[in-house]
């Protein structure tokens, strides 16, 4: 292990700075690593660390971190992508029930305005009826 203590300046308290080239603690997992991420595009996946530089080791687990980030998101959108195509289905669904429902509603309003116009007619031959049959019981009543 390799120790380092420096004054930055005369007013300043001492920083001590402390690393091994033999620790590789850091490098140990990282066989382990190497295959966490198999539904990474081959161009994607992270590239093995070189040999005992930490600063390589650091690297390696960022690009880890973020292919399995990047994987991640990549699903998220799959699934938006699935539900956003679920609700336009439903949305072209509610159109044409929306349609139908106005279709239906002006069906309606037609035939409610037929059947008052055929409830007046119908009141209108009754009472015309009844009249013919006062007129011609009146009219066989008086043989003058």
């Amino acid at each position: 292990m390799i120790t380092s203590t420096r004054r930055v300046s005369p007013d300043k308290s001492e920083v001590r700075i402390a690393f091994s080239l033999d620790d590789t603690s850091d490098i140990k997992d990282v066989g382990e690593l190497s295959q966490t991420i198999p539904d990474l595009e081959q161009r994607l996946q992270p590239v093995p660390p070189s040999g005992s530089l930490r600063e390589s080791v650091q690297v390696y687990r960022e690009h880890c971190r973020m292919a399995r980030d990047y994987l991640q998101v990549k699903h998220e959108l799959a699934v938006l992508e699935d539900r956003k195509r679920q609700l336009l289905v439903e949305l072209v669904e509610d159109e044409q029930v929306a349609m139908e429902i106005a279709r239906l509603e002006e069906e309606f309003r037609l035939l409610t305005e037929e059947n008052r116009t055929l409830v007046n007619v119908h009141s209108e031959r009754a009472q015309q009826l009844e009249m013919l049959c006062l007129t011609n019981q009146t009219g066989q009543e008086d043989p003058s």
